[in-house]
């Protein structure tokens, strides 16, 4: 890529009235022109919408995938309505990111350099901290390891825990094995090379088994704290039916990607650790122990 960078931005929306606005002005706010704006609506029922339509300082294309798909066919919809020939790079956001002055083009420089087809921020919450985003790949251990010890413990004993928690690793530029999926910028060869997100997910996972399966084509994820957004976050953390997508989607990803030892020995350890935390009293756990073990209880489409 030599010149300017031409980027576009796919924007995956459901229900996203109270976010997408400061969404769309924090892009228009970079100093760089954006190539094409696409928000990809679930069906949303509020003024997603209108508010998308209506954007006066850059033309939005809207995309209506007719129901509520989840945020990787969102985001397959997204890219399929641009334009690639005319493209260096695809920016895959949340609607509720902000994307802070001069991000933009710190990841954007980022992407130049051989190798990285993915690159992603530094995401800070509404109180200006560091979102935990990097991680390392799943492994059994590591699953083990963080249901028997608490909170992010495991993440500060070495390599132990999937989630990286030290607080130094997010301050340099470095590969990581996936991150969380709020923010990404693609190359387009990389893009054309891997090809679609794997839409059977719905949310959570998609974006791990996208980054894993990059790098197997030899696309390295690359973290850059430079580039700073601000995220408002999901609702994984406190809506047991989300909690517990997530967790079951860990599974699935996993025994996709492993043989039936492997997957059993690391469907245990996830289990043990939900059923440890659902006997505290954890809503989240419980309901993700339940759907772990009684498949009737799993999510099979999202809220319409």
């Amino acid at each position: 890529m030599t010149g300017q960078i031409r980027v576009a931005a796919v924007i995956v929306t459901y229900n996203s009235a109270d976010v997408l606005g400061d969404c769309l002005r924090s892009l228009c706010e970079q100093g760089m022109p954006m190539a094409a704006v696409v928000v990809a609506d679930n069906s949303s029922t509020d003024k997603t919408r209108d508010i998308a339509e209506d954007f006066a300082a850059h033309p939005v294309r809207v995309v209506d995938l007719g129901r509520n798909a989840g945020y990787a066919a969102g985001v397959n919809a997204g890219i399929d309505a641009l334009d690639l020939t005319c493209l260096d790079a695809v920016l895959v956001l949340n609607a509720d990111c902000q994307v802070l002055p001069g991000a933009l083009s710190v990841l954007a420089s980022a992407l130049r350099q051989s190798g990285h087809g993915i690159v992603v921020p530094r995401l800070v919450l509404p109180d200006g901290s560091t979102q935990l985003t990097l991680r390392r790949r799943p492994t059994v251990g590591r699953a083990l390891v963080e249901a028997l010890l608490p909170g992010n413990l495991a993440g500060r004993i070495g390599s132990l825990g999937e989630v990286v928690t030290d607080p130094q690793a997010y301050e340099r530029p470095d590969v990581t094995a996936w991150a969380t999926g709020a923010a990404m910028l693609f190359s387009v060869s990389a893009l054309r090379e891997i090809g679609p997100w794997d839409e059977s997910f719905l949310l959570y996972s998609e974006e791990t088994e996208y980054c894993l399966r990059a790098a197997e084509k030899g696309w390295h994820t690359w973290y850059e704290p430079a580039a700073v957004f601000r995220h408002v976050g999901g609702e994984s953390h406190t809506n047991p039916t989300l909690a517990s997508l997530m967790t079951v989607n860990k599974v699935v990803l996993f025994r996709r990607r492993h043989n039936r030892l492997h997957s059993a020995a690391y469907f245990a350890a996830i289990t043990v650790g939900q059923c440890i935390r659902a006997a505290t009293g954890r809503r989240t756990s419980r309901a993700s122990a339940l759907a772990l073990l009684r498949p009737s209880r799993r999510v099979r489409e999202l809220a319409s």
